[in-house]
C-alpha cells in the first residue's frame, strides 16, 4: 500500500495528531508541516523525521504532491484554511471545533458538497473508551428510552491550557462555552441521539478577568506555562494573555429536537479536571465516575431507593496505553480519517454533528451575553444534511 501524503497546517497543541498520523511505510506520512512560528517548525523537525517545514499554508494547500491536510491552526482559521483546501481538491480533516461561528461552518460544509471533496471533523471523543461504553449501554436499552442528560466538565488545568493564549480572546474562539464545550456537546448529542434546538445560558468571568499578571502584547508564553502540580490556586497564575474576554464559568440548558432535556455546565478554575456525564432514561440511569484508567460507568436500573453507591452494573472503562493521547483516542481518530480518505463511507465522527454542535454552543454564548434569553438554534439546510449522512455521496448508489 502506497503511503499517503499528508501536509499539516499548524504545529501547536494539537501537533500530536500530525506526529500520529506519520506512519511511514504503514499508509501515511507526513510529508510537509507549516507554521508560522520559527520554534514550531523546530519543533515539527524534530518530531518529524524528514519532513519539511514551510511558514506559508498555502504552499501546502497548492502542493500537488500532497494527498490530503490536516488543520490544526487556531478555530477562527479553519473556514478559510478548509475551503481552500477543499476547492483545491484536497481530503481535509479539520481539528475541532469546525469553527467559530455557525455561518463559517456552514461555508465549510458547503464548500465539501459543491467540490466533493471529502470532509472529515476531528471530534475525537467519539473514539473515547468511556464514551463508546456509555452509547453502547444506553444502546442495550439498559436505562430505556433517554430523557435527559447532565454533563458537568470540570477544567482544572483551564488557567494554563484556556488563558495564557488565543483560547483567552472571543476574536479567536467566540468563548470557552463554543470551543471546549464542542466535545461535550457533541457528545450530549450523540448519547441522546438528537441536536439542540433552544438554549439559554448564563456565565461570567469569575477569576482570571480580575487577574492582573499579563503578559505585554507580542510576548510569548513562559517556558512554565503549564506544570502538572503547579500554578494553584486559580488567582496565583501568572504571564496570563494580554486580553482576556471570555467566560471562566458557564451554564447551559438545552431542549434536543426529539424532546430530551439536557444541561452542560464548565468551569476553568476548579482543582480537579474530568468530565462527569449522567444520562437518565425511563427505566435507569448511568454516570460515569472518571474517564482515564480505573474509570467505570455505574448503572442503576433495577429499584427505586434512597441514594446508594452499589449500582446495579457497574462496567470498568477498557484500559488503553497510558501515553495514548485523550485515553487512547486520537490514534483512531486518525485511523479512521485515513480510512475515509481512501476508501470514502461513512464515519463515527460526523460534520453535521459538529456543525450544530458548534450551533449550540454559539447561540449559548449569545445567551449568556444577553443576561440568559432563550434562543433558537438554526438548522442546516437538509440537502447538505442528506448529503453527509449518505457518506458523502450525491445520492444513494
Amino acid at each position: 500500500m502506497t503511503d499517503l501524503r499528508l501536509g499539516a497546517l499548524g504545529f501547536g497543541l494539537r501537533g500530536s495528531l500530525a506526529r500520529l498520523a506519520h506512519r511511514p511505510g504503514r499508509g501515511s506520512r507526513v510529508t510537509v508541516v507549516a507554521e508560522h512560528d520559527p520554534a514550531q517548525r523546530d519543533r515539527a523537525a524534530d518530531h518529524i523525521p524528514g519532513v519539511r517545514t514551510v511558514d506559508d499554508h498555502h504552499k501546502v494547500v497548492e502542493d500537488p504532491d500532497v494527498d490530503a491536510v490536516l488543520v490544526l491552526t487556531p478555530d477562527h482559521t479553519h473556514a478559510d484554511i478548509a475551503c481552500r483546501a477543499l476547492r483545491a481538491g484536497k481530503p481535509v480533516l479539520v481539528e475541532k471545533p469546525l469553527d467559530i461561528t455557525i455561518e463559517r461552518c456552514d461555508l465549510i460544509l458547503r464548500t465539501a458538497f459543491e467540490t466533493g471533496t471529502r470532509l472529515y471533523v476531528g471530534h475525537n471523543m467519539r473514539h473515547m473508551p468511556v464514551i463508546r461504553l456509555m452509547r453502547d449501554i444506553i444502546a442495550r436499552g439498559e436505562i430505556g428510552t433517554v430523557k435527559t442528560v447532565w454533563v458537568r466538565h470540570f477544567v482544572g488545568y483551564g488557567g494554563d491550557w484556556y488563558f495564557k493564549d488565543w483560547h483567552a480572546e472571543r476574536r479567536c474562539t467566540t468563548g470557552l462555552l463554543l470551543q471546549k464545550g464542542a466535545h461535550d456537546i457533541d457528545v450530549l448529542h450523540w448519547l441522546a441521539d438528537g441536536f439542540t434546538e433552544r438554549v439559554q445560558a448564563l456565565g461570567d468571568l469569575m477569576v482570571y478577568g480580575d487577574n492582573p499578571h499579563r503578559r505585554a502584547p507580542g510576548e510569548p508564553k513562559t517556558d512554565d506555562w503549564y506544570t502538572k502540580d503547579g500554578h494553584w490556586p486559580a488567582h496565583t497564575q501568572r504571564s496570563l494573555n494580554p486580553v482576556i474576554d471570555v467566560e471562566d464559568v458557564s451554564l447551559v440548558n438545552m431542549l434536543l429536537d426529539n424532546g430530551v432535556l439536557a444541561a452542560y455546565q464548565q468551569c476553568h478554575f476548579t482543582p480537579d479536571y474530568w468530565r462527569n456525564y449522567t444520562v437518565i432514561g425511563d427505566a435507569g440511569r448511568l454516570e460515569n465516575f472518571g474517564d482515564g484508567p480505573g474509570a467505570v460507568v455505574k448503572v442503576w436500573n433495577s429499584m427505586r431507593s434512597g441514594q446508594r453507591d452499589r449500582a446495579d452494573a457497574e462496567y470498568p472503562v477498557p484500559a488503553v496505553d497510558e501515553d495514548a493521547e485523550h485515553g487512547g483516542a486520537d490514534p483512531l481518530l486518525i485511523d479512521e480519517f485515513l480510512r475515509f480518505v481512501r476508501d470514502g463511507g461513512r464515519t463515527d465522527t460526523s460534520p453535521v454533528a459538529a456543525r450544530m454542535a458548534v450551533a449550540a454552543g454559539f447561540r449559548a454564548t449569545q445567551s449568556l451575553r444577553d443576561g440568559g434569553t432563550p434562543l433558537d438554534v438554526p438548522s442546516l439546510d437538509p440537502e447538505l444534511v442528506a448529503y453527509f449522512e449518505r457518506g458523502q455521496v450525491r445520492e444513494e448508489a
